[in-house]
């Protein structure tokens, strides 16, 4: 018995090293806050000194491996709080809310985000015996799982790849070869390989996801949208919220009110005129809407962004 705890210590030593090396890495090359892209196809490592207020962001397949702090996503109604022990694996496009609780200048939130390309997922999972579960047509576009010593080694060496850019442009996509595959071998690899599977439900449902990405601004006909997913009006009903955790009226509302914020934002538009760019044909609605899900009325929003991002530059 004593022999098995001291076993157990050491090997939950092991792995906290192996997070405060990777953080270290992490922190070596993420000087600025936020997002900073790197020389590695699809990789970008992440910075936040200061916990922030709630942000809208549409997030794509990715995974995000956290060594560091703590931040919680919103998807419809469930709440996601990752730390530095976890992985954020998303494999369909999904409109969320963020927000980073813990987060210190001496100890910044940290971590790596690596896109994920579906073509390259079947790709592995043809060449591999991996065996879906029955629940796979209950698949959910967003799962964290606990970080594996495997999935930590795999993530250093890629970092450390940022070090020998020469052997990047054939040994980084080996290691993120390997890092897909110690996904799908997680206990979260079920929600990937069902999106992944040609003629599984969460497949066609996340096509009708894509096309509804892609045409937020349109008129949504959810009986074209669930012809196009070769499935019944009820049925896509309910493989749509479990895979977004939205219905797709609410995710077409809350994809337009993030594009609405970010065209606000970054265009100087005014409320009205991206309301209307985004789809919606009363700009008193599009009001009322923001209003309710980023708690002040469009302008006002965006006015207390600025102030705060032009505080957080300064400090």
């Amino acid at each position: 018995m004593k022999a098995a705890k001291d076993k157990d210590a050491h090997f939950e030593q092991s792995v906290i090293g192996m997070r405060r090396e990777l953080a270290g890495k992490i922190a070596d090359r993420a000087i600025r806050e936020g997002d900073t892209p790197t020389e590695i196809p699809g990789l970008r490592l992440y910075r936040r000194s200061l916990t922030t207020a709630c942000t809208s962001a549409a997030y794509e397949p990715s995974l995000v491996v956290f060594v560091q702090g703590q931040k919680r996503i919103n998807v419809g109604k469930t709440i996601y709080v990752c730390d530095g022990s976890n992985f954020l694996l998303t494999s369909v496009d999904l409109p969320v809310v963020s927000q980073v609780i813990k987060a210190t200048e001496k100890e910044p939130i940290l971590g790596l985000l690596l896109k994920l390309e579906m073509p390259a997922v079947r790709e592995i999972l043809s060449q591999q015996e991996f065996h879906l579960p029955k629940e796979s047509a209950d698949a959910r576009g967003m799962a964290v799982g606990v970080t594996s010593v495997e999935l930590l080694d795999a993530c250093t060496r890629l970092v450390d790849l940022l070090d020998a850019p020469r052997d990047i442009p054939f040994l980084s996509s080996l290691i993120q070869r390997e890092i897909v595959f110690r996904l799908l071998r997680s206990p979260q690899g079920k929600h990937l390989r069902a999106i992944a599977t040609l003629g599984e439900q969460s497949h066609r449902t996340a096509k009708a996801v894509e096309w509804l990405r892609l045409n937020y601004a349109k008129p949504l006909r959810v009986e074209e949208l669930a012809t196009m997913a070769r499935m019944g009006v009820s049925t896509l009903h309910h493989q749509f919220r479990s895979l977004t955790a939205m219905s797709p009226l609410q995710y077409q509302k809350q994809l337009r009110l993030h594009v609405a914020r970010e065209r606000l934002l970054n265009d100087g538009l005014d409320a009205a005129s991206a309301a209307f760019e985004v789809g919606y044909e009363s700009a008193s609605q599009f009001n009322r809407e923001y209003s309710r899900f980023f708690g002040q009325p469009p302008m006002r929003d965006i006015k207390a962004r600025r102030v705060a991002g032009t505080a957080t530059t300064s400090n």
